[in-house]
């Protein structure tokens, strides 16, 4: 496909023909982050006493499924972004990207504010600057950006084409729905060619916008 040009169907039809070369590794990925990501949740029940050793197994626990599931999103960036190069030669150890975890955790934290707030300014800012900044997560994963300069980045790759990511946006949501009514498959295939697909926006708005020039 031509780097010069971006259309929300064109990232689909990529991550569909991605997919297709190896199903099933994608479909073994897309569950493995899925089962990672969702982590476990602690069933209390009347019986429990909340003493002091009690609530701190529950904190230490929740802090780390916390990390595993962040750990988790990392490695599904850095997998998808080899798969679209070299989707042959991509292995499931490349999920394992547990660098740099700081700096997506406070870019993860700082994008979810900046978005809620303009979700509160009647949410069509949230819905904007959600789309402004969907590659920060991408940007310091492979770039090993501060949250600070993966904000300016994502805002510089993605100026001028909100529209067109808000169309991607919508078709991946349709194919979601599609594939959950296919049942549990279908919504892996489906998650599957949409991770792609934004992997895919991401590389191709790169290419297009070249590397910033200095201040």
């Amino acid at each position: 496909m031509r780097m010069n040009t971006f259309s929300g169907s064109a990232m689909i039809r990529f991550g569909w023909e991605t997919f297709k070369k190896r199903p099933w590794f994608f479909v073994g990925v897309t569950l493995i982050v899925n089962i990672l990501s969702a982590g476990t949740s602690f069933k209390t029940g009347d019986t429990i006493e909340y003493v002091p050793a009690t609530i701190a197994l529950l904190v230490t626990g929740g802090l780390v499924m916390a990390a595993i599931s962040i750990l988790a999103k990392m490695g599904s960036i850095q997998l998808m972004l080899k798969a679209h190069d070299n989707p042959e030669s991509t292995t499931f150890g490349d999920l394992w990207a547990p660098h740099p975890f700081w700096k997506y955790v406070g870019a993860s934290i700082l994008v979810g504010i900046i978005v809620v707030i303009g979700l509160i300014l009647l949410i069509v800012p949230g819905i904007i600057w959600g789309l402004r900044y969907m590659f920060v997560p991408y940007l310091v994963v492979e770039r090993n950006l501060t949250p600070f300069e993966a904000l300016k980045e994502s805002a510089r790759i993605t100026n001028g084409h909100k529209w067109k990511l808000l169309r991607m946006i919508g078709l991946i949501v349709l194919a979601n729905i599609l594939g959950f009514l296919c049942l549990f498959v279908g919504l892996l295939v489906s998650a599957s060619v949409s991770a792609l697909a934004v992997a895919h926006a991401y590389r191709t708005l790169s290419a297009q916008t070249g590397t910033p020039t200095a201040a």
